[in-house]
């Protein structure tokens, strides 16, 4: 694969110039967009891999999608001299971070509980967190035969681990050809290969330069920050890894080669219909808990919607004004989550009269049970039965070589980080990413960016919002309590009112 170089011309003109003014189609849970951020430099500068120049003059503040921008990068590091030594050849490794999937139907259950006992997808008080794994298998089996059918709907497996290597097979190639050898490595969350299993082959390979680069564009609680967690427990332990110098990159979004090939993909598929102009945009993302947002300040929102801005305002630059919105997917269980919900969304703009719609999967680059089955068979299936006549699809990026390009120069441009700050053991051992909190990792990686709402911590009586909120968790958490332990037991209300069966 040949990387593409970057430039801010990446764009390619468009001929659509027939283009009615573009709006957001408001639909009833439709948010709106007022957060803007603005990013500045990094103050560490260095010249080559490791030696340091003097701080350059700080350009103003820019505002996000108007012209190129910097990386952000958390750096952890340590001046140890167990890893390296001025004299020992660096051994740059890519650590990319994903959800992982089940490849054969047996491995469904076993992949959904993995799923539902990481406590950053279900998030229990303290005092039930020992109900984790008892839970997850209660919903794991529960779910494992619907999950089932979806994917054997797509081939009896996920492609994720299939196409997620090709992109790390890529992102070599294409460090090499900009002069930067590096290995990539596969740490999936949930299932093969494990994190574990790549960090063991990080070790194993002697990397001594590791730059840690999640596959999610926009940072959430749920996703990124869970594989973090993770990655920060595993290094704390290793004698191996607290000293290895390492650098994150939380989230890269608003990056130019991401926003172009994103708009690249959609403009292509825009051509695909009779009417280009007049095809709504839709674009649906995975939703998470609206908990984690109001009470965690999970930046996940603000940042999706700051994504589908940048896209926007790159089509606007082509002349593709069309009508647009955002709506989220993939919701579990009884609790709020981020609205408005991707079905509902559809039928609304059905009821509207739309007749052309354009789905674009905006929080994955990588085709899954959510873009193959969810979007391409169920929510399809809706759009044409909500009176929608015309419906399209954009891709997944997947190995798109502009892409694929962005991310090595989002690897290149962070390595001189890698070292920038030199502190002790005890401070390396501290975190990789301090994830104690949501502020504090906000803190790490973007200290320009506001302040978010603090979590809920205390418990409050009476007819508040907090009240309302530990309430219900309560009575939730008992009802799973009791059914638990009826399905373990087999004996109960359940049992003896015929509404479990008897064993």
């Amino acid at each position: 694969m040949n990387c593409p170089a970057m430039s801010a011309s990446a764009s390619s003109s468009c001929s659509y110039s027939t283009f009615r003014p573009r709006h957001p189609v408001l639909l009833p849970h439709d948010s709106q967009r007022s957060v803007q951020f603005s990013r500045l430099h990094s103050e560490a500068a260095s010249d080559g891999w490791g030696e340091k120049t003097q701080p350059q003059p700080q350009p103003p503040l820019r505002l996000l999608g108007k012209q190129s921008l910097p990386l952000r990068a958390v750096v952890t590091t340590s001046s140890s001299s167990n890893i390296s030594t001025s004299d020992e050849i660096e051994k740059v490794g890519v650590l990319l971070l994903n959800l992982g999937g089940p490849e054969t139907l047996d491995d469904v259950q076993p992949f959904l509980f993995n799923l539902f006992a990481d406590p950053d997808i279900i998030r229990l008080p303290p005092l039930f967190q020992f109900l984790q794994k008892p839970l997850a298998q209660f919903i794991s089996v529960a779910r494992a035969p619907k999950s089932k059918e979806g994917y054997a709907s797509i081939g009896g497996g996920s492609p994720l681990r299939r196409i997620t290597d090709s992109q790390a097979e890529e992102l070599s190639k294409c460090l090499s050809e900009k002069n930067v050898p590096a290995k990539v490595y596969v740490g999936m969350r949930y299932w093969h290969p494990f994190t574990e299993e790549a960090i063991e082959q990080i070790k194993t390979d002697g990397i001594t330069k590791l730059v840690v680069l999640p596959l999610y564009p926009q940072f959430s609680i749920s996703t990124s920050g869970s594989s973090l967690r993770l990655l920060e427990k595993i290094f704390r332990e290793d004698e191996y890894l607290v000293n290895m110098q390492h650098t994150v990159i939380p989230s890269w979004y608003q990056r130019e080669g991401y926003i172009t090939a994103m708009a690249n993909l959609i403009q292509n598929e825009l051509g695909k219909f009779d009417s280009p102009s007049q095809v709504v945009i839709f674009f649906s993302a995975h939703g998470v808990p609206l908990a984690y947002v109001e009470e965690a300040g999970d930046p996940y929102k603000a940042e999706m919607e700051e994504c589908v801005d940048l896209i926007m305002e790159e089509l606007d630059k082509r002349n593709i004004t069309n009508a647009y919105t955002l709506a989220y997917q993939s919701r579990v269980g009884p609790v709020e989550w981020l609205k408005p919900y991707t079905e509902e969304a559809i039928t609304e703009l059905g009821k509207k009269g739309v007749e052309n719609l354009l789905a674009v999967p905006i929080s994955f680059v990588s085709e899954h049970i959510e873009t193959l089955e969810e979007i391409d068979v169920e929510y399809k299936e809706l759009a044409l039965s909500s009176g929608i006549k015309n419906w399209g699809r954009v891709p997944a990026l997947g190995t798109e070589p502009l892409f694929i390009s962005d991310l090595a120069d989002a690897v290149v441009e962070s390595l001189p980080y890698v070292g920038a700050m030199a502190v002790s053991n005890l401070e390396a051992r501290q975190s990789l990413v301090p994830l104690g909190s949501v502020e504090e990792l906000l803190a790490t990686y973007d200290s320009q960016r506001r302040e978010l709402p603090a979590p809920v911590t205390m418990w409050e009586w009476g007819f508040t919002r907090s009240a309302e909120t530990w309430n219900g968790r309560a009575a939730m958490l008992a009802v799973l309590a009791l059914l638990v332990l009826e399905v373990t037991t087999g004996k109960g209300f359940l049992h003896q009112w015929g509404i479990l069966p008897s064993s």
